[in-house]
């Protein structure tokens, strides 16, 4: 499927967004360790979480799904069965990383495989740390999927230092630490997202967090049980972050976007577009487990920064946007510390500069970043002077990449085409009808 983008007028409305993909894989791990019955509200219905979703369903855990209402009978810490197949996860870097924590604790072996994207994916980085916990886990000799999980009648603590940032490789080892006698610490550099943090605080599981040197350390007391409860999951954050640029870039927009996640370890990107000069007022915050508030977004002018290296991991996901942002925006923006996006779902940072590329936008590409000269867009009127030449874009099967692509092309003089985006499915599935509600011009061809 390809995306075909028309320069469309203003931005309007208030939608409501699909629930935030980070949290629900977790609050499926979570429910189908724990004790008794959780129910699950705002479920995001995309394959990603589906992929979690089914996996522990072939592990004997009952799950029962209605739209975005999910309820799963836990069947306790040590109550998974032994799958009749390889547990295949199809596009899911989360489900992977984090199932591989948890079944590194199991009595049985399994094996953990992916598409062609997922199969390209590093996994020594947590392959690694889960061996010096005593499991036998392996993967191909490039230290990539298919993972293999012998059997393991108990893991060792550990108290180990995260060579990167990365929110995945901790909530592996957090999980796996329910399955040792004794405590397991991760310390952190750079904070990450704390969604695992947070989501194991909510079914009653004992962590401590705290700050040592300028490093968080993150200390998982295993239990040898915990109880069911009920989640509600807020919009995702991260597919907010596609309309919110959208609505910044398109002259006289004014959106909003309802009940969105703002955990403050993973809403740099907002504070990165206010210092650009951005319009976006935050309004009705609920205080739950994971916060949530509304989001007004109106048409703004940007100027480029300079960014914070310590922001990446907090905004890793929003990055590929934040790219669009810079070349519309007046002035160089530069960022270094990005290499990680090297290790996504496609090399994000050659897979945005052959989208700036073709949009006719200047840039440098680094080993660990860009720099992006902006196109100044004027605000004169809704489609005078649009700052973007007309483009055919791959993306590289990258679903990031593709909606990225497409906010931007909304801004192109002609009409563009953004090829192979069926992966948008994995984590925005309603992406396109949100668009069009809103008044952009995107359509599947």
């Amino acid at each position: 499927m390809d995306f075909k983008v028309k320069a469309g007028s203003k931005l309007t409305g208030e939608v409501q967004l699909p629930g935030d993909k980070s949290i629900s894989h977790r609050s499926i791990m979570c429910a189908a360790l724990a004790e008794g019955t959780s129910v699950i509200n705002g479920f995001l219905n995309s394959e990603d979480c589906l992929a979690t979703l089914d996996a522990f369903s072939k592990m004997g855990v009952s799950i029962d799904r209605t739209d975005n209402k999910v309820v799963v009978q836990g069947v306790g810490l040590r109550g998974l069965k032994k799958p009749d197949s390889d547990l295949y996860l199809g596009n899911s870097g989360t489900s992977m990383r984090l199932m591989s924590g948890i079944l590194a604790g199991q009595n049985f072996s399994t094996v953990l495989t992916g598409d062609h994207s997922l199969s390209a994916r590093p996994m020594e980085r947590v392959v690694t740390p889960l061996n010096l916990m005593g499991s036998n886990i392996s993967t191909n000799l490039e230290g990539k999927p298919p993972i293999r999980i012998e059997s393991s009648s108990g893991l060792n603590s550990l108290s180990y230092e995260l060579p990167i940032a990365s929110a995945q490789i901790k909530s592996c080892l957090m999980f796996a630490g329910l399955y040792t006698s004794s405590p397991v610490t991760i310390i952190e550099q750079l904070q990450t997202r704390n969604h695992t943090e947070l989501m194991f605080k909510k079914f009653g599981i004992a962590v401590e967090v705290k700050e040592v040197g300028g490093a968080i350390e993150i200390k998982v007391i295993p239990p040898e049980s915990f109880l069911a409860t009920e989640i509600n999951v807020p919009s995702d954050f991260s597919s907010a972050a596609f309309l919110i640029l959208a609505a910044l870039i398109t002259p006289e927009s004014d959106i909003t976007l309802k009940n969105v996640g703002i955990n403050p370890t993973r809403t740099a990107l907002l504070e990165v577009l206010q210092d650009m000069g951005a319009n976006i007022k935050v309004s009705n915050i609920i205080k739950e487990y994971e916060p949530s508030a509304d989001l007004q977004i109106k048409s703004s002018k940007l100027t480029g920064i300079e960014l914070n290296p310590e922001l990446i991991p907090n905004l890793i996901d929003e990055l590929p946007i934040l790219f669009v942002a810079a070349s519309l925006a007046e002035g160089k923006t530069k960022i270094r510390g990005a290499e990680e996006l090297r290790a996504k779902e496609s090399d994000r940072l050659k897979a945005m500069s052959n989208s700036l590329n073709k949009l006719g936008v200047s840039f440098a590409e680094y080993p660990d970043g860009i720099d992006i000269k902006g196109l100044n867009q004027e605000f004169n009127s809704s489609n005078s002077g649009l700052p973007y030449k007309a483009a055919v874009i791959n993306s590289f099967d990258d679903h990031r990449i593709a909606m990225a692509s497409a906010i931007a092309c909304t801004r192109a003089r002609n009409e563009s085409n953004i090829e192979g985006v069926d992966n948008v499915i994995t984590s925005f599935p309603n992406f396109l009808d949100t668009c069009r509600r809103l008044g952009m011009e995107i359509y599947s061809t």
